[in-house]
């Protein structure tokens, strides 16, 4: 592991673990918690907070599918080492475990609120006395068509084992008595992931029924000659996080075998109905083996994150105004030709705000244009439709040399990355697979082109993954850029990821795990060393997440040298800000919004008033935490251009300073409280959808009035 310099070990205030840091857990719970509340935000559409509910119920899936299921299995391997904040696997487990309930009842909570908003709007959710006779026809029409062929009920009893239910599998169980002789019996009907969650009955009213609902209504058709006593609705949560032994010999069969174990890993929680058969309730714990599972009871909805199809309700008054990201000016100053535009200037493309599109486009005409001769590029998450994937097929079909970093240790799409690469092998792309025990996050796309008898390399770098349908919800940053510099190091990068040839130094890129951490505290040293001798310090971060102790730990030693510290961190921050004599100078806060805040940049002063054009500017793939430091292949690149370096700066990071009405201020108890408007409120992200591009001339801060960044502690 990497230590700490001397100056890393500077910081004075208290001395505990626990009160020098937030345990990650609980912190990324209070980010789901953040989520959540904007379930319950008056500012947004009913539609749209129905989706916030949605997405903090499949987050908290996710939560406990890899985090909890780690720390249980921990405890079952009597492992004692202990979190950054002190705390045993047991002691976290347990303090989880309440926060999880807490969560589980303010989601139940919301969704009622919810539910009765939407009732009002017209569009009525697992609402069955809604049913009149016309509907009720229909959808026994539409149990029978669609719904029953797919069902297998199953008694269970000794000749009939409990059947296995799958990582996230739905299901009813039955309490039967045979007409004939009276005879009780228990049946379970498992309801397909493939079966929508919610069916809208035909007709002009919007009703949904849930698909368990459906079969419960119906299930006199699946159990004829049973008299139906009871029945109860349950879903199971799996252990899902795939280990991969270093001496793995054939990392692609190896994957495949454990993405199927993953379906079968241990339950780490079951939920069901509040209103559970007692007997009922044994007989499910133990034949899912409940050793350390969470248990969680719910009133009228199992599975939260299932509401994600209601959203999908044709009722553009109860959702966001549509917004259509604007095509870069600077691409359409030179005609659409993306060779032409890089090559006058380097380009920085904000998404979503304007379109990823662009990012597409420069990999078509790559495929599609004569004097491109090698395109090389990063795969972590590429989406279900791909038109990357399309392009890179196009190149190597059209016979130009194509090599793609196919990273299939991305968490859950694993198997969608399995089936591009053997896409992508089958066109004639060389695809590579990267390191066993690291994974590539790196976001690098580099065009080798023939002009004038010579090569030159177009790169693109950014922030966010080449997912076309997160870039129009996810905010990031890419850069465009035809510095022969950038394009060294970009071949450096991919011989390393491909050949394993670490290059012996860079020009331009940061690359982890080789020196990113290296280079992260040299650069805090340096505000360290400015604040000493009296010159204006400033460090300035957007990240995703900050959990890394020996980072976290030189911001601190910034902080007590007396560096001005401002911090936008999305997701989990294990840094406590605010602490005397430890943390004074630090200010955290989170921005959760209509899109989700998702670039990196860092911003050192230099030892000048920022904005100023000495001021240090890097974006990054890369979060502040050990696994990003330490154990992926990242980059970190420095922004030069005047332009590009200002958009940046007093553009993106200002804006995300002076927001006030989507953000949540981090106090020195570790706890997220909402942000005052103010006088004069200001909303990130409406601002970026009405203000000029940043691709445009440059002058989107000016035209637009936007506030500049003081050093004054606390102040814009």
């Amino acid at each position: 592991m990497h230590g700490k310099t001397d100056s890393g070990d500077e910081t004075g205030g208290p001395a505990r673990a626990d009160e020098r840091y937030v345990n990650r857990e609980l912190s990324w719970l209070a980010f789901n918690e953040r989520v959540l509340a904007e379930a319950s935000n008056p500012a947004y559409p009913v539609l749209e907070r129905l989706r916030f509910l949605s997405i903090s119920g499949s987050n908290l899936d996710e939560f406990m599918m890899i985090r909890v299921a780690g720390l249980v299995g921990q405890v079952q391997r009597k492992i004692r080492s202990t979190s950054i904040d002190g705390q045993t696997p047991s002691q976290q487990l347990a303090a989880i475990r309440e926060r999880v309930l807490a969560l589980h009842r303010e989601q139940r909570r919301v969704w009622s609120q919810l539910r009765a908003e939407l009732s009002g709007e017209g569009v009525f959710v697992a609402d069955e006395e809604r049913l009149g006779q016309p509907a009720y026809e229909w959808l026994r029409g539409y149990f029978h068509d669609e719904i029953m062929p797919v069902l297998t009920p199953q008694a269970i009893d000794p000749a009939h084992p409990f059947p296995f239910v799958a990582n996230g599998g739905l299901g009813v169980l039955f309490n039967l008595r045979r007409d004939a002789d009276g005879e009780a019996m228990d049946a379970m009907v498992l309801l397909p992931q493939a079966l929508p969650r919610f069916v809208r009955v035909a007709g002009n009213d919007a009703i949904y029924i849930s698909i368990e609902s459906l079969v419960r209504r119906f299930a006199q058709h699946l159990f004829p000659g049973f008299a139906i006593t009871g029945d109860c609705v349950f879903r199971v949560i799996r252990d899902s996080d795939i280990e991969i032994e270093e001496e793995a010999e054939d990392l692609v069969r190896t994957f495949r075998s454990a993405i199927q174990r993953r379906r079968r890993g241990q339950v780490i929680q079951l939920e069901l109905e509040d209103a559970l058969d007692p007997q009922a309730s044994q007989l499910l714990r133990e034949q899912l083996a409940l050793r350390d599972a969470l248990l969680v009871e719910s009133e009228w909805l199992v599975g939260i994150a299932g509401l994600a199809g209601v959203v999908e309700e044709d009722r553009p008054d109860l959702k966001f105004p549509p917004y259509a990201p604007r095509y870069p000016e600077r691409i359409m100053e030179h005609d659409g030709d993306c060779f032409s535009a890089i090559r006058a200037k380097d380009i920085v493309i904000h998404h979503p705000y304007e379109s990823f599109e662009v990012v597409v486009d420069f990999l078509r005409q790559a495929a599609a244009d004569p004097d491109v001769v090698a395109i090389k590029q990063t795969l972590y998450r590429a989406g279900n439709q791909s038109p990357v994937i399309a392009a890179l097929i196009a190149a190597a079909e059209a016979g130009k040399s194509v090599t793609a970093v196919v990273e299939i240790k991305a968490r859950f799409d694993e198997e969608q990355n399995l089936i591009w690469a053997n896409q992508l092998e089958r066109a004639g792309v060389q695809v590579i697979y990267g390191f066993v025990d690291w994974k590539t996050h790196a976001k690098v796309s580099m065009v080798v082109r023939r002009e004038d008898g010579r090569l030159h390399t177009y790169c693109h770098f950014g922030t966010g993954n080449y997912h076309p349908t997160n870039a129009r919800i996810y905010t990031d940053l890419s850069f465009f850029t035809a510095d022969p510099a950038f394009g060294r190091d970009a071949a450096r990068l991919f011989n390393f990821v491909t050949g394993y040839v670490e290059p012996r130094k860079t020009e331009r890129l940061v690359i982890a795990p080789l020196a990113m951490r290296e280079k992260l505290y040299a650069l805090i040293d340096a505000e360290i060393a400015h604040a000493r001798v009296g010159k204006p310090a400033a460090i300035w971060a957007k990240l995703n997440s900050l959990t890394d102790e020996g980072l976290i730990d030189r911001l601190y030693a910034a902080s007590a040298a007396g560096v001005d510290i401002q911090l936008v961190v999305r997701g989990i921050c294990s840094l406590r800000p605010a602490i005397p004599g430890l943390s004074d100078n630090i200010r955290v806060k989170s921005i959760i919004g209509r899109f989700l805040e998702h670039s990196r940049i860092w911003a050192f002063g230099g030892g000048y008033r920022l904005p100023s054009q000495r001021a240090k500017v890097y974006i990054s793939s890369a979060d502040g935490m050990g696994r990003n430091l330490d154990r992926r292949v990242e980059t970190m690149l420095p922004v030069t251009n005047r332009t590009v370096h200002d958009q940046i700066l007093q553009q993106v990071l200002v804006a995300n300073l002076l927001d006030t009405e989507q953000s949540w201020l981090c106090h020195a108890d570790g706890i997220y409280r909402r942000m005052e408007p103010g006088e004069h409120p200001f909303n990130l992200h409406r601002y970026f959808m009405t203000n000029p591009s940043l691709s445009g001339r440059g002058g989107a801060a000016e035209a637009a009035g936007v506030p500049k960044l003081a050093l004054k502690r606390g102040a814009t």
